[in-house]
C-alpha cells in the first residue's frame, strides 16, 4: 500500500479555521517529516531517558507486585486497617486513580466536540493515559474487598448460587460506572489510532511487524469511504463519551455522599470531585508529556504553547477546588453543627492530621498560583514540578477525605488515628509502577502523538501541501 493514500486525512474538522487562526507547529513541517518524527521512536532504539524511566517504572512494580503477594497470601492484616477506618488507603488510591483518568476523555472528547486544534498533539498520550490509570484504579477495589478470587460475585449475571447483586450498594455503582467508563475510553483510543498503525504498517521494514500492524489498522486503506466512518465512528464516541467525564467521578463521589458520616454528607461532592479529577489529570499529563517529549524528541510536536494552554487549564481548576475547600469550611461553621465543625476545621486544620490538611492548602491552593505568571508557564522545569506536587496535593485530599471522616465519627470510644503501613505504600507505589511501564511501552510501539491529527492542522490545507510535495519529488 503505498504511503500517499494511507498518509493524507481529509481536511474535514479544521480546515475551515485554519486560516483565520495562528498556526500551532512550525510552517516547515511537511507529511513526510510529520511521519519520520513521530514514529522515529518504534523504528530505533530508545535513547537514555527512556531505558532509565523503564527502569525505575519496572522496579516499582515490581516491589507492588511483592506487596500484593505478601497481602494475598498472609491476608489483609498486613495493611494499617483498623477499626473504623477500614477504607485505608486503597479507597485513596482507587479516587486517586480514577481522578486522573479524566483528563484522557475531557482533552480528546470534549476539546474535540469543541474544535480545539492544540489537543491534535496531546489527545493520544492523554487517552493512553486514560486506559492505564483506569487499570490501577480497578486494582484496589479487588484488593480491598479481601476475597478478591471472587470479585466476578459484583457482576449482575445469571448464576446458579441464587445471588444478585445489591444495586443499593455503592460498590456496584462504581462496578457499572468504571466498566462503563473503561469500555468507552478503550474504543475512542482504538478508533483514533487506527490511520496512524496503519502509516506505521506501511512504513515497517519487518515483514512480521508489518502483518501484526496491519490486522490492528483494521485494513485501513486512507480512501474515502474509510475516513467518513472513521470520522462518523470518532464524533459518536466523543459524543459518548463527554457525558462520562461528569458522570463517572459523580458516581464515585456519591459513594461518600449517600453516607451519614460527617464530612461526607455533602451535596457539594459531584462537582467537587468532578473538578479535582479535571485538576489532577491535567497535572499527570504534564508530567507525562514531560518526559515523552525529551524522550522521542518530540519538542516540534508537544511545544511550550501547549503546555501553556494545560497551565491555564491547571490554574482555572484549582481555583474550583479552592472554591470547594472554603464552601466546605463555611458550610460547616455557618451550620453551627458540633460535629461537622469538629470534622471540617478542627481535625483537618489544628488536630491529628493537620499535616495533611495544610498540604493540600499549599499543593493544590497555593502552589498552581504561580501559573498566573508567563515565564512559570513557559519554563518545563518548573511546569514538571509543579505537575508533582499538585499531585501529591491531590492524593492527600482524598487521604484528608476518607481518613479524617472515618477516624473520627459520632461516638468517641471509636476514635482512633490510622496510619498507613509500608503495604499500603508499596503497594500505591506499585500501581506507580504499573502505570508509567505500560505508558512506556506504549510509546515505545505505537504513535504517540496523533499523526493524522496533527497532518489536519498544519498551516498549509494538506491536499496544497501533498501536491507541492510531489512536485518537489
Amino acid at each position: 500500500m503505498s504511503d500517499e493514500i494511507t498518509e493524507h486525512p481529509p481536511q474535514t474538522r479544521h480546515s475551515q479555521a485554519m486560516t483565520a487562526e495562528p498556526p500551532i507547529y512550525r510552517a516547515d513541517l511537511t507529511l513526510t517529516q510529520v511521519n519520520k518524527d513521530i514514529t522515529a521512536a518504534i523504528f530505533r532504539r530508545p535513547n537514555a531517558y527512556w531505558f532509565a524511566g523503564m527502569f525505575v517504572a519496572s522496579c516499582c512494580l515490581a516491589l507492588g507486585a511483592v506487596v500484593v503477594w505478601i497481602q494475598l497470601h498472609v491476608g489483609m492484616g498486613v495493611l494499617g486497617l483498623k477499626r473504623p477506618g477500614m477504607w485505608g488507603t486503597y479507597i485513596v488510591d482507587f479516587v486517586f486513580w480514577v481522578g486522573i483518568a479524566h483528563a484522557g476523555t475531557l482533552i480528546s472528547a470534549i476539546l474535540f466536540l469543541f474544535r480545539q486544534r492544540w489537543r491534535t498533539a496531546i489527545n493520544r498520550s492523554a487517552e493512553a493515559m486514560t486506559i492505564f490509570a483506569v487499570m490501577c484504579a480497578g486494582l484496589f477495589p479487588l484488593l480491598h474487598i479481601g476475597r478478591t478470587l471472587i470479585a466476578y460475585w459484583l457482576i449482575p449475571y445469571p448464576n446458579s448460587r441464587h445471588l444478585w447483586v445489591n444495586f443499593r450498594s455503592p460498590l456496584i455503582w462504581d462496578v457499572f460506572a468504571v466498566s462503563t467508563y473503561t469500555i468507552i475510553s478503550l474504543l475512542f483510543w482504538y478508533q483514533g489510532m487506527i490511520p496512524d498503525l496503519a502509516t506505521v504498517r506501511d512504513m515497517h521494514p519487518k515483514p512480521f511487524a508489518r502483518k501484526v500492524y496491519g490486522i490492528f489498522s483494521q485494513r485501513w486503506k486512507g480512501t474515502a469511504r474509510d475516513w467518513h466512518h472513521y470520522e462518523a465512528a470518532y464524533g459518536l464516541f466523543a459524543a459518548i463519551a463527554t457525558p462520562l467525564v461528569l458522570s463517572v467521578h459523580s458516581v464515585v463521589s456519591s459513594d461518600f455522599a449517600v453516607s451519614s458520616i460527617p464530612g461526607w454528607h455533602d451535596t457539594i461532592f459531584p462537582p467537587y470531585f468532578v473538578a479535582g479529577a479535571i485538576f489532577s489529570g491535567f497535572a499527570m499529563v504534564i508530567t507525562v508529556l514531560t518526559v515523552v517529549r525529551k524522550a522521542f524528541n518530540l519538542e516540534d510536536y508537544l511545544t511550550i504553547d501547549h503546555m501553556e494552554l494545560m497551565a491555564k487549564i491547571i490554574l482555572a481548576t484549582s481555583m474550583i477546588v479552592s472554591y470547594g475547600y472554603i464552601v466546605e469550611v463555611f458550610m460547616a461553621w455557618y451550620s453551627e453543627n458540633p460535629v461537622e465543625n469538629h470534622i471540617y476545621i478542627w481535625i483537618r486544620f489544628f488536630g491529628p492530621y493537620l499535616w495533611a490538611g495544610w498540604t493540600i492548602v499549599f499543593c493544590n491552593c497555593i502552589a498552581p498560583l504561580i501559573f498566573w505568571f508567563r515565564f512559570a508557564r513557559r519554563n518545563m522545569v518548573i511546569l514538571f514540578i509543579a505537575s508533582i506536587v499538585i499531585n501529591i496535593g491531590m492524593w492527600f485530599e482524598r487521604y484528608v477525605i476518607i481518613v479524617t471522616s472515618l477516624s473520627q465519627d459520632f461516638i468517641p470510644t471509636n476514635w482512633r488515628y490510622f496510619a498507613p503501613t509500608i503495604y499500603d505504600i508499596g503497594t500505591f507505589i506499585g500501581s506507580l509502577g504499573l502505570f508509567f511501564t505500560m505508558f512506556m511501552l506504549f510509546a515505545r510501539f505505537v504513535p504517540v502523538i496523533a499523526i493524522s491529527e496533527v497532518k489536519s492542522v498544519l498551516r498549509e490545507p494538506v491536499g496544497e501541501r501533498a501536491a507541492l510535495e510531489e512536485s518537489h519529488a
